[in-house]
């Protein structure tokens, strides 16, 4: 037995991930302000830049992964945490002194949380506090100098300046022709195989390998696509708001404020969209543009086997959503996405909000939330396309943590924009 924020827990239980890392990290005190939020917790890119791949490292132990832990490592996490704490505070003082190098010398374009907290913790380990080290400014702006000098990196206004320069305007539209003229016919939609099931049953808790690679030597992923080749049916699964998919422009603008659903996008508009997340994007502009004019025309508008098959997968679970589809079964991914979905108190509120309250709540908010088969299938096409552009692999030890974590991120989403609606229409009744 152990004792967690005034909790007792067995140790065969589980316990969020999230909230441990929480926990740990308001133990380390303000030093660490820099790397973490408003309300005291670690940032995303903190927990993926610094905690998971140096502090925790999960791929050489196992036990600190995934979205829950055992009980019983609670105390190791913290301990870990607790540990790295002085090169921690050392990475936050440094990532304070790096932003200011950026700000002398005016750079501006990419997130700096992503170019450089990894180099502020090599500061960190190499050299200790910065406010012990003479050259400190020297060396935060010799960071600055090398990330500007990087080459290699796709970048939103590269990618731009490629797509619109009439040097290469015939060119891409003709393969964009191409790939739209030879795309492979999907036939008729098949039935669900046994191991899609298998896999749906296993993929939370111990993923079922074989089921895993016959989805995907059997091009499941791929054929199951032809679900969407039906008029409006792309739309029902809100990757389009158009009737039928339709081939893409190159584009010349893109905002992250308008950009349109993923089959809607333009090859520049998509290119846009996984640079402007701030996650790093290596290789070859030109080269890029050249494989997402390819990716749009395959099943899925995706590239990868592995990927279609997580989206047949979200595809066949999503129904759970909205009761449209519930297994009993405790540990199939069906009954865990739906459970976690069904127990969020806002969903039950946006769906029988009283009509005084109805009108503060935006009418796209309660769409989604009614919609939100279509809102988490779009959500995991995005995630897979971002995944394909940074060249990181799926494989079936992924596929829960990428089914389950999107709905998640749908989630916080929707709950901080409910909580943002009724907050603004609190403060104007009492004005």
């Amino acid at each position: 037995m152990s004792s967690r924020g005034g909790t007792t827990l067995d140790a065969a239980a589980r316990v969020s991930r999230g909230q441990l890392l929480a926990q740990a990290w308001a133990l380390l005190g303000p030093g660490v302000a820099p790397l973490g939020n408003a309300s005291g917790r670690p940032l995303v890119r903190t927990v993926r830049l610094i905690l998971d791949p140096l502090v925790l490292r999960p791929v050489l132990n196992p036990r600190f992964a995934g979205t829950t832990i055992a009980a019983g490592d609670a105390a190791d996490l913290t301990a870990r945490i607790s540990a790295a704490g002085p090169v921690l505070t050392a990475t936050a003082a440094w990532f304070l002194l790096v932003k200011q190098a950026r700000r002398r010398a005016g750079v501006t374009d990419g997130n700096p949380q992503d170019r450089h907290f990894q180099h502020c913790y090599e500061l960190a380990h190499q050299h200790g506090h910065p406010d012990d080290v003479p050259r400190a400014a020297e060396l935060a702006d010799a960071v600055v100098a090398e990330a500007r000098a990087a080459t290699g990196r796709v970048t939103a206004a590269a990618v731009r300046a490629h797509v619109v320069d009439p040097a290469h305007a015939e060119e891409l539209a003709r393969l964009l022709d191409a790939a739209w003229s030879d795309r492979e016919p999907l036939g008729a939609a098949p039935e669900p195989p046994r191991q899609l099931d298998d896999l749906l049953a296993t993929c939370a808790t111990a993923p079922d390998e074989q089921a895993w690679a016959a989805l995907v030597d059997g091009r499941h992923g791929s054929r199951d696509a032809a679900h969407l080749e039906p008029p409006g049916s792309a739309r029902e699964h809100g990757l389009t708001d158009r009737t039928s998919v339709e081939r893409p422009g190159l584009g010349d603008a893109a905002s992250k404020r308008r950009l349109p659903k993923p089959f809607d996008r333009s090859i520049l508009e998509r290119l846009f969209a996984g640079a402007a997340t701030g996650h790093a994007i290596e290789g070859d502009v030109a080269e890029s543009v050249r494989a997402e004019i390819g990716r749009s025309a395959r099943p899925w508008q995706l590239a990868g086997e592995p990927g279609r098959v997580v989206l047949a997968l979200g595809r066949a679970a999503a129904p759970a959503l909205d009761d449209s589809d519930v297994r009993r079964a405790a540990d199939d991914a069906r009954s865990r996405l739906r459970s976690r979905w069904r127990r969020e108190a806002y969903v039950h509120r946006v769906l029988r909000l009283p009509q005084a309250e109805a009108a503060v709540v935006p009418d796209e908010l309660r769409a989604e939330v009614r919609g939100v088969r279509a809102v988490y299938l779009r959500r995991l096409w995005v995630r897979l396309h971002g995944r394909e552009l940074r060249g990181q692999d799926v494989d079936s030890g992924l596929c829960w943590d990428l089914l389950d974590g999107v709905l998640r991120s749908v989630i916080l989403d929707q709950r901080d924009r409910l909580r943002s609606a009724l907050s603004r229409a609190a403060t104007e009744t009492r004005s």
